[in-house]
Order: C-alpha cells, then sequence, then structure tokens
C-alpha cells in the first residue's frame, strides 16, 4: 500500500513491542522498518540501467518472507548494538530489536499481498506475484482511523495503559475493515459473474478490484479470445450489476515471441495488457489490471508505459499519468462512486 500506511503499520508494530521499554521511540523504529522494503525503488534504479528491469524489481526480494527474516537478524542485531550504551544499557535486549523489525518489516509485504499490485512473497524461491485484489492501494479509511489512534497513543507516558488500548483501537479497526474488503471481494465477484452471465459473454478468466482511495466503486475486467470487457459497479448503485461497459481489443503489436522484456511486463500484468505501436520503434504499453480512467478525451488506461528500442531491448520513460486535469478524473471517479 501507500508509504503512509505503512509507516502506520510499522509504528503500531514497534509499539506493540518495544513501546512499554522505549516509549515513542518504538513508533519511529517502527516506521523506519515499515519503510524499508518499498526502498526497492530507489536501489532498483541504482542496480539498474534499464528502468523496466528497476521496476519489476520492487516488490520482489525486498518484500519477501525471507528478506524479512534476514533483515530483522541484521538490524536488530545492529540497532541494538547501537542503542545499548550508557543510560539505556540492558534496557532492551537484542530479540526485542529483532522482534520489532521482523513485525514491521513482515506486516509490510502481507498488507501489500491485498492490494491489486500484489508482491512477490516467496522470493526468491518463487517470482509468483500474491495479490488477493480487495483494497486499493491507497485507502483512507483503512489509514487515516488507524494513523489518528497512533497519534492519539503518543501523548500518553510510555506505561500508560491508554497507550495500550489506543493501539488495539488503531489495529483492531484496521483490520475489521480490511477484513470487511475481503468480504466485499467475494460479493463483487459473483455481482461481476452474474453481469457477465447475462450478456451472455463467453469469456476466459476474469478479475475484479476498487477503484483507487475507496472500496465502493469497483472495476471488473473479463478476457475474451480477441478482446478484454470492462466495466464498473458501485455498491450503490440501484441495481446489483456492472454496467458502464468498454471494450478494449487485445492488441498485441509487439508479442511475448517477439521480445522478452514484453513477457516481463506480461507477467508483471498477469496479461491483462495491450500494446499498441507508436512508429519509431517506439509502443505504448497499457497494463489493464487497473480501472480505466475517465477523462475529457475518453476513457484511458491508468498505468501506460511508453516502451522504445534500447539497443537489442525495450526500455521505458518515465511512467506518466493518462491525465494532467486531475480534477476532472476524480470528479468522475467520485460521481460514479455515488451510483447511478
Amino acid at each position: 500500500m501507500d508509504s503512509l500506511t505503512q509507516i502506520v503499520l510499522g509504528a503500531a508494530c514497534g509499539e506493540a513491542v518495544l513501546g512499554k521499554k522505549i516509549g515513542n521511540k518504538a513508533l519511529l523504529f517502527g516506521a523506519i522498518g515499515g519503510t524499508i522494503p518499498d526502498l526497492d525503488v530507489l536501489i532498483g534504479s541504482l542496480i539498474y540501467g534499464n528502468e523496466i528491469d528497476a521496476m519489476l524489481f520492487h516488490r520482489g526480494f525486498m518484500h519477501s518472507a525471507l528478506f524479512s527474516i534476514l533483515g530483522a537478524l541484521l538490524l536488530g542485531w545492529l540497532v541494538h548494538k547501537l542503542y545499548n550504551t550508557r543510560k539505556r544499557l540492558h534496557t532492551t535486549t537484542q530479540k526485542d530489536w529483532m522482534q520489532l523489525f521482523f513485525w514491521s518489516l513482515f506486516t509490510h509485504p502481507i498488507l501489500d499481498c491485498f492490494t491489486p499490485y500484489g508482491t512477490q512473497l516467496f522470493a526468491p524461491f518463487s517470482n509468483y506475484r500474491v495479490a488477493f485484489n480487495n483494497i486499493a492501494v491507497a485507502d483512507p479509511l483503512y489509514t487515516v482511523p488507524f494513523l489518528i489512534c497512533i497519534i492519539i497513543l503518543m501523548f500518553f507516558k510510555r506505561k500508560h495503559i491508554q497507550r495500550r488500548f489506543w493501539l488495539k483501537m488503531g489495529i483492531g479497526i484496521s483490520s475489521v475493515y480490511l477484513f470487511l474488503t475481503v468480504f466485499n471481494k467475494f460479493y463483487i465477484d459473483n455481482v461481476f459473474k452474474s453481469s457477465l452471465s447475462e450478456k451472455n459473454l463467453s469469456y476466459a478468466r476474469f478479475s475484479t478490484q476498487p477503484a483507487i482511495l475507496n472500496n465502493i466503486l469497483w472495476y471488473g475486467i473479463a478476457e475474451t479470445e480477441d478482446s478484454y470487457h470492462v466495466g464498473f459497479y458501485s455498491l450503490f448503485d440501484a441495481t446489483n450489476r456492472f454496467s458502464d461497459w468498454k471494450i478494449i481489443p487485445k492488441q498485441r503489436d509487439l508479442t511475448k515471441a517477439d521480445c522478452r522484456d514484453i513477457e516481463d511486463l506480461a507477467w508483471f500484468s498477469n496479461d491483462y495488457f495491450s500494446v499498441e505501436s507508436l512508429g519509431d520503434d517506439c509502443y505504448l504499453y497499457k497494463d489493464l489490471r487497473y480501472p480505466i480512467m475517465e477523462t475529457r478525451e475518453g476513457y484511458k488506461a491508468i498505468f501506460n508505459l511508453k516502451l522504445f528500442k534500447d539497443d537489442d531491448r525495450l526500455n521505458m520513460k518515465p511512467f506518466q499519468p493518462a491525465t494532467d486535469d486531475f480534477s476532472f478524473a476524480l470528479n468522475a471517479l467520485w460521481k460514479r462512486l455515488k451510483g447511478k
């Protein structure tokens, strides 16, 4: 999920493990631990000269269970070594610090598993991306109540009973909401399947996920032999059926057989994609896992990647949103969310 959410979750883990011993410093170290996996964005850009490789590095090994274990052992040992001095001598143990960093590191990819982006939880043994598609990568209803609870507990002394109460409230409210989105996902899948049946559409597979910033408006995509059929459904709609259907041709101006980079990008997109030639050895790659967005020029894919030939490979230009008019897009999102 977004960085703020991961900071809040990491801080909560720090408080749960070491809050009684070191107070608000536990929140700080937990927040640091919760941020570390997302540093793979920076590290990937330093390691790789190819932007596609750098993008694919994100949510890879640094978001794995193995990294959480190894990172916890190393960081726990190092921070305890630096912290356990002078007046702080013997106030904490190495085990305390290893537990703090394990939980702050491990809960990061676990939470990411619930998003459509997914994460390679089992790397390097498997590149399978765990993605349950039940919550958006940024959802204020998950983050804001959690954040408020964490802020409130900071004003109590480290051993005050209210500190533990507000920690439990933050974790409890966010967890209940997360589980509600799981049940919502099952409901939405059934609605989408019923909608497809009414259309008499013969499809190979489908996927649903919430639109950004909410769990009310959902996007569904069904794959047929030569196209993708996409639709929207809001929990506030008058009928429990997807609508606003669009058909996106399964365009393959460059195929997986033609280029290994397209094969890698297709894996990244779970094979929901299209590739359009722009001429001069340039291509527009559309990741169709994510909801298409309404703009003044019509509906457009959000996750567009502009590819170009780079020696014997493809490379990509820095990601740019499909539109500069975000106010129009957000207003359209809000209008559709309210139902029809």
